[in-house]
């Protein structure tokens, strides 16, 4: 039993001797050594290629005070520091605590995590139990990818992250960041964004994010909350999934994207955006908000909507397709597909195309508008073209044609040019005096009544408006009219072949703008 207890004592003795071994800071070379006195302590005074090791680290200087007593040195001149086989540091001052294993080291100091990266600073602390080093008077880290500086920063040596505050300018080959707060793995060469970062690219592109990583090998990142600004378009949305190397964006979560030359915004729930082809995807919930003058605004709705980018203005176009509505003050719209073409100006609707102005609709196989100084100058209706409005006695007012033009004054329909086979059904109105008893008091008030039914067939045709209605019509070529007083007019006499009252399916701007979005 008593030798038990002294093993066991010898045992703790030689643990804690070989625990205050390690802590000790020994010194291992010096070419002179004179003892000397400071603030009433002894410390041995070392010149000439000193060299102290404590563990796996070893202090190059090429002068030093020992403070032995204290486990403490400040050493001098050229200063070199080594920590095993992955740590290299040099600088011209340091202070040296072993008890504590912190070295503050001063000027000029240039610290290696040894493959990985460099750290450029005149002041550092270095904390060997925490494996960390810490700079607080503006530092710069270097490694094959990057250069970030800023005027704190703290280097985690066991992980290789780098975390960066205050003015953090971070560049490489293709972009330039600006943030407040970032960090970075030397290893993995990834780049954490913490705080509101901007970064500017070598083309002039400029994003700016809130939250997310991008990983610099792999060029790809995943970023919260942000915007990005090309030359010719701004994108915002709450997430992004960004492929620098094949130049493929996507932003998810109210997507805005404006437009800067067509002074157009895109909104949508989702984005794709493929640099390369310059190609943009908005969808879902997609709509777009076009100003074409002070005073108005084109709203158009679609299951896609795609943006073309081009240096030739020729191919420049945007395309929505499935399920298109458009409003506008003076102009509501269906099809299934669309085209804008934005060198001249041009809407092309196809597929069951279906337009109203004031109080006329208009139908045909396709269907085209020009817009002229941010206003319909003309819609060209092709192949089985037909205008319908209703009058005041709920008579359908109508012209059929295979192809049709409609010309547009002061934002209003001005006149319809039919070229072939042009038929037209128009009701002559009259407006008559009653005499009527009303509140005791009588008065005359204008009646309107239906005299009867223009119904003409020419292959040519002009059809005049007056404040949106059919004010008169010039006929060419063979025309065939007649007019039919309403005690002979047949039912089916008011309706040309092909006729169709859509009214119910006309969007109102609820039925485009499909939510409520930050702007």
């Amino acid at each position: 039993m008593r030798n038990t207890l002294f093993l066991s004592v010898l045992l703790l003795f030689v643990v804690f001797t070989e625990a205050q071994s390690q802590r000790r800071v020994k010194l291992k070379q010096a070419d002179n050594l004179y003892g000397s006195v400071k603030d009433g302590k002894r410390y041995d005074r070392l010149v000439g290629n000193v060299v102290f090791v404590q563990n796996k680290t070893t202090i190059y200087c090429d002068s030093a005070h020992y403070f032995k007593s204290d486990n403490r040195i400040e050493a001098f001149g050229k200063i070199h520091i080594t920590e095993g086989d992955s740590v290299d540091v040099t600088s011209r001052g340091l202070s040296y605590d072993g008890n504590q294993k912190i070295a503050h080291l001063r000027k000029n100091v240039v610290f290696t995590k040894l493959g990985l990266a460099t750290l450029y600073t005149d002041y550092l602390d270095y904390y060997r139990n925490q494996n960390e080093a810490r700079y607080f008077n503006g530092g710069k880290l270097v490694d094959s990818t990057n250069v970030l500086t800023s005027k704190k920063g703290y280097y985690d040596i066991n992980t290789n992250l780098a975390s960066f505050k205050r003015d953090v300018v971070g560049v490489n080959e293709e972009y330039t960041m600006n943030s407040d707060t970032l960090q970075y793995n030397s290893k993995t060469k990834i780049i954490f964004f913490r705080d509101r970062t901007t970064i500017t690219d070598k083309e002039g592109g400029v994003a700016v994010y809130e939250n997310g990583f991008y990983d610099t090998n792999k060029k790809l990142s995943s970023l919260y909350y942000g915007e990005i600004e090309t030359p010719s378009y701004k994108i915002k949305g709450d997430r992004y999934f960004l492929n620098d190397l094949n130049k493929t964006y996507k932003a998810k979560g109210k997507v805005v994207m404006t437009s800067k030359e067509e002074n157009m915004i895109i909104y949508g729930d989702d984005g794709d955006y493929d640099r390369l082809k310059g190609i943009t995807k908005v969808y879902g919930n997609a709509y777009l908000a076009k100003i074409t003058d002070q005073a108005d605004t084109l709203f158009l709705s679609a299951d896609t909507l795609v943006s073309v980018e081009s240096a030739d203005p020729m191919k420049k176009k945007l395309l929505a397709y499935n399920n298109v509505k458009i409003f506008k003050s003076d102009l509501r719209g269906l099809a299934d597909s669309l085209v804008y073409m934005a060198h001249d100006s041009t809407l092309y609707f196809f597929n069951d195309p279906v337009l109203w102005t004031d109080e006329n609709q208009m139908t045909a196989d396709s269907i085209r508008i020009l817009i002229t100084n941010k206003t319909i100058d003309r819609i060209f209706l092709i192949n089985n073209s037909f205008v319908v409005s209703q009058d005041s006695l709920l008579h359908f007012n109508q012209i059929k044609g295979r192809k049709m033009t409609a010309l547009f004054k002061d934002k209003a329909i001005s006149h319809v040019d039919v070229e072939g086979n042009g038929e037209s059904v128009y009701f002559a109105l009259q407006e008559t005096k009653q005499g009527a008893i009303k509140d005791s008091v009588e008065t005359t008030e204008p009646k309107v009544i239906m005299m009867g039914m223009n119904k003409i067939i020419c292959s040519n045709m002009k059809i005049n408006f007056k404040e949106g209605k059919v004010n008169n019509i010039s006929f060419y070529i063979q025309p065939d009219a007649s007019f039919i007083p309403p005690t002979e007019l047949q039912e089916g006499d008011k309706k040309l072949r092909g006729f169709t009252w859509r009214i119910k399916e006309k969007p109102e701007k609820s039925d485009v703008v499909k939510s409520k979005r930050d702007r």
